[in-house]
């Protein structure tokens, strides 16, 4: 049949089930311990390989953080898209939109932030750091897109508003000040800023 999907070889099936098993490991580590807790060797022995297969895949842990986190910022940004539509105006829709994106982040704060500090400092030609840029650009098209539906703003204006929302809800995720905040408080935070530069 033209058009279907050709079945993975063997080769391949095996390195995406390691794959699988890296992630899971490593998700289930840094979500139990930290990042800054947990050791390469950990992972790879909870993975079942080698050290040295591990980092076929990742080679620093904050790859490994980026693999892991990538995953849970996509679902995030997904849920995120399917509340803002049900949101009542302008703000509701953003708040709504950035909200689970926010508790991602948070589900283990030093994870978050170690998280947002990679995507800014790693390096971006590493496959798992290009895909968190990518989903910072996603989250950034969902934005301009809710603004332009629920404020009316015009395609530049929104592009440029979506980016200043976009920095405002990292300064008040990553922000050293709100490492103890709650999720509640940095939406409030977030609802603050967005309110007043959607006036």
């Amino acid at each position: 049949m033209p058009g279907a999907a050709q079945p993975l070889g063997r080769r391949e099936r095996n390195k995406q089930e390691k794959l699988e098993r890296i992630t899971a490991a490593a998700s289930e580590l840094f979500a139990t311990h930290g990042v800054a807790d947990v050791t390469t060797q950990q992972i790879a022995e909870a993975a079942d390989i080698g050290t040295g297969t591990l980092f076929l895949y990742a080679k620093t842990k904050g790859e490994l953080l980026l693999l892991v986190q990538n995953t849970h910022y996509a679902a995030a940004l997904k849920r995120g898209r399917v509340a803002a539509a049900k949101a009542a105006d302008a703000v509701e829709a953003v708040l709504a939109l950035v909200a689970p994106v926010v508790e991602c982040n948070r589900a283990q704060v030093d994870n978050g932030r170690t998280y947002l500090r990679e995507m800014v400092f790693g390096d971006p030609t590493e496959p798992h750091h290009a895909e968190a840029l990518s989903i910072v650009a996603q989250t950034e098209e969902a934005l301009a897109e809710t603004l332009t539906e629920r404020a009316g703003a015009v395609e530049a204006e929104a592009a440029a508003l979506a980016r200043a929302i976009s920095a405002i809800m990292f300064v008040e995720m990553a922000a050293t000040a709100n490492a103890g905040s709650s999720v509640k408080d940095i939406l409030a935070g977030i609802r603050t800023q967005v309110a007043a530069i959607l006036r």
